[in-house]
């Protein structure tokens, strides 16, 4: 399977400024997926897509693919489909088709080459998946079947009509997305989504899960990865 590795990166973040070069053990934070995508041997290119100087000449440097694109692709609400179509169509021009496109989003630095490849092997296994999402278990107590609203009276109530079970063992397993550390769609269906029809999913814990989103999540990163080494 021929497999292209997208990391999107734009320049703009309100969260934390300059948030994907961000240092990171003294490293910049898109560094950490260029590395495990690079160290993959299930992956045929990695390509950083982004519309900022900056970034680009970092991830050259880090020894990946850069591909600028508009600003017009690398607004707050640019939906990270598009960034990926445009990527493929490009390089559809010059005769590169991939099987499938693998998404790594710079704010997972826990994410290792292990769980690239390991992801990778599951969703060639199965020839009929349309596309794969790395997930980790809802615990019992969040379960969607232990969730309550309040009603129109302002008391809770259960926010499915259905009796709620209050025994773990009771309930089905339910998963839940860990923020975006690995999406693998078949390049015929990001038109349609980056992930969905038939949906594989890859388990993760809950460490190597973390998503970088606030100076908090970036203290908590640092803890692991400097317990990691």
């Amino acid at each position: 399977m021929r497999l292209l590795a997208i990391i999107p990166a734009r320049g703009g973040s309100k969260g934390i400024p300059r948030k994907n070069i961000y240092p990171l053990c003294g490293r910049p934070l898109i560094a950490y997926s260029i590395d495990a995508a690079r160290q993959s041997h299930a992956v045929d290119r990695t390509i950083v897509s982004t519309d900022d100087a900056e970034i680009a000449e970092i991830s050259r440097n880090l020894g990946a693919e850069v591909r600028l694109r508009p600003a017009s692709l690398a607004q707050d609400d640019t939906p990270t489909r598009a960034v990926l179509e445009y990527v493929v169509a490009e390089l559809a021009v010059e005769a590169y088709i991939p099987d499938a496109v693998l998404t790594l989003q710079p704010t997972s630095p826990l994410r290792t080459v292990g769980h690239i490849d390991e992801a990778t092997a599951l969703f060639a296994a199965d020839p009929s998946a349309d596309s794969l999402v790395s997930c980790i278990d809802v615990p019992h107590v969040f379960h969607p079947l232990s969730v309550m609203r309040r009603n129109k009276a302002g008391y809770l109530e259960p926010y499915f009509p259905a009796p709620q079970p209050h025994r773990r063992q009771d309930k089905p397993q339910a998963f839940a997305r860990n923020g975006a550390a690995i999406y693998i769609t078949r390049t015929g269906r990001l038109a349609e989504y980056v992930f969905g029809g038939r949906l594989i999913s890859y388990p993760m814990d809950a460490e190597n899960s973390v998503d970088i989103d606030t100076l908090d999540d970036l203290r908590v990163a640092e803890r692991l990865l400097q317990a990691r080494r």
